[in-house]
């Protein structure tokens, strides 16, 4: 069985950091596409950034480029999202999410593992 465990969300004040971590279990994790998602209160969930499972490619959506950074160990099975110059819109409820297959992707139904989320808040 597939899991997936978020780690790292928090309260912090705009301008700061966090660093969530997303541990992999039940599945050779360096073969699988890996992304972010977040979903804020009242809206639907969105596509943060992704990175294919072979060369570490990834993609961002725009609002983030240049304040995340996603990265991977293979060897630890986990994927971490360094967020950095934290903004209030940036607040969600963040979920990381795997691919069987080796390709990025921006769109959620193309991932077929979730975890289960974790509370990043902002504060102004």
């Amino acid at each position: 069985q597939v899991q997936l465990v978020e780690s790292g969300g928090g309260l912090v004040q705009a301008g700061g950091s966090l660093r969530l971590s997303c541990a992999v279990s039940g599945r050779t994790f360096s073969s699988s596409a890996m992304g972010w998602f977040r979903q804020a209160p009242g809206k639907e969930r969105e596509f943060v950034v992704t990175i294919t499972g072979s060369r570490n490619n990834t993609l961002y959506t725009d609002s983030v480029k240049g304040r995340f950074t996603i990265s991977r160990d293979n060897a630890k099975n986990t994927v971490t999202l360094q967020m950095n110059s934290l903004k209030p819109e940036d607040t969600a409820v963040y979920y990381c999410a795997a691919r069987r297959g080796n390709s990025g992707s921006t769109l959620e139904w193309e991932y077929d593992y979730w975890g289960q989320g974790t509370q990043v808040t902002v504060s102004s």
